[in-house]
């Protein structure tokens, strides 16, 4: 992934050395020994899925950012991780004088990740599908997904984990669509409720 970003980055800024001290902070962040779902395998994921529906997306490198950022900062006890990711996106973008319209799009991009809402613009909804494919997995992926979740929050015991984990489980179930574009939805909705339902059923 490195290269991905180097490259994207390099189009806005020819600093080499700027540009890897931005992507050592981004492995650095994503490589934390807490992070057990949401790691650079996580980017990986998205990336192929990105990359797969890479016509439809219509302002990529503001896409690329925006999933190298979008977990950026992630910590469990807090609630405003999402917004501090989007404030060190565009703390850093500005450092490659990617244009300010384009960080701003970046920025929405990364915030609507946080509730996951069905989004005006095209690209958001993409990341949004993206981020959340692996919901709609084989079972041993997506099982496998839910027991990294769980130890990200290692800190609360099953009596706490256990019911706050299904009232969010279930707030995708009472929604119409759990993803956003045609394309997603066909593809995994069916799946990711009998996942979603499974899971649920298991605590």
């Amino acid at each position: 992934m490195k290269p991905l970003f180097i490259h994207t980055a390099t189009e806005f800024c020819s600093n080499q050395n700027l540009l890897e001290t931005l992507w050592l902070e981004i492995e650095k962040q994503y490589s934390h020994k807490s992070r057990h779902y949401h790691s650079l395998e996580h980017l990986e994921n998205m990336f192929r899925w990105a990359n797969v529906y890479k016509t439809h997306i219509t302002d990529w490198p503001a896409m690329v950012f925006a999933i190298f950022y979008h977990d950026a900062v992630y910590k469990v006890l807090k609630s405003d991780n999402e917004e501090k990711s989007a404030e060190l996106a565009g703390k850093r973008l500005r450092q490659i004088q990617f244009p300010e319209t384009r960080i701003e799009l970046c920025q929405k991009h990364i915030l609507a990740t946080k509730t996951h809402q069905l989004s005006d613009l095209s690209d958001t909804n993409w990341l949004l599908d993206i981020d959340l494919s692996i919901l709609g997995a084989d079972w041993d992926s997506y099982s496998n997904y839910a027991r990294q979740v769980r130890r990200e929050y290692a800190i609360y015991p099953d009596l706490i984990y256990n019911p706050g984990r299904k009232k969010v489980l279930a707030k995708f179930l009472d929604r119409e669509f759990i993803f956003k574009t045609p394309e997603f939805r066909s593809k995994f909705e069916a799946q990711a409720r009998l996942n979603i339902q499974q899971e649920i059923e298991s605590h």
